[in-house]
């Protein structure tokens, strides 16, 4: 186990990181302006057991091997771009909803939800490249590998957890005020351009 201050020390470091902007957190707050913060919690799901594998993988070696296969990972980028894409194209063609609609229901099951944020975590390769160069210099060789990985990830997870959190509380803080502006018609597609804005933020990670 390590260190009290070690622990500080990188949940300082991670907290700064995944607080800003990035392809988990945009998508967070297209679903958050779309679906509401509860169906969103599925899509936060997913992410977080990406978020863990990759950290996990990374932390083990894993990272560098997928990494070292372009092809392969280029092709898991694609098709992740490629569901983002199609989900904010039918986003797009939806028709004006309400907010209590949305709240209730939506044109994607639980389990697309979840594969979603899954599969946007795991196929960003910035995601794995940051964690091979954070999580190791947090482990001490010296010490039990489990515990030490056990306590990194439970601090990286319920970070990137409150994020998420706060940036679909976002989209849906700013749903409400283009519905009472009488702009409903914008929601989906402000959710749809962020949608797109991440597989193309994908691709060109």
């Amino acid at each position: 186990m390590q260190d009290t201050t070690v622990l500080l020390a990188f949940a300082a470091s991670f907290f700064f990181i995944a607080a800003s902007p990035g392809l988990c957190m945009t998508l967070a707050m297209s679903l958050g302006i779309r679906l509401g913060l509860r169906r969103t919690l599925w899509m936060m799901a997913g992410e977080l057991v990406g978020v863990g594998l990759v950290a996990a993988a990374a932390v083990l070696g894993v990272g560098s091997l997928i990494l070292g296969a372009p092809v392969a990972f280029a092709l898991f980028k694609i098709a992740g771009a490629a569901y983002l894409f199609w989900s904010g194209w039918q986003c797009w063609l939806s028709p004006p909803p309400t907010l209590e609609a949305t709240a209730a229901t939506g044109d994607q099951s639980r389990a697309q939800l979840a594969l979603q944020g899954f599969v946007t975590a795991a196929s960003n390769p910035k995601a794995w490249a940051f964690n091979a160069a954070l999580l190791p210099p947090f482990i001490d060789p010296a010490r039990a590998l489990a515990p030490q990985l056990t306590a990194l990830l439970v601090i990286l997870l319920c970070i990137e957890f409150v994020c998420l959190l706060a940036y679909a509380q976002g989209g849906r803080t700013l749903a409400r005020w283009l519905t009472r502006g009488g702009h409903a018609r914008w929601l989906n597609r402000v959710s749809a351009v962020l949608m797109w804005a991440v597989g193309i933020w994908l691709l060109a990670s």
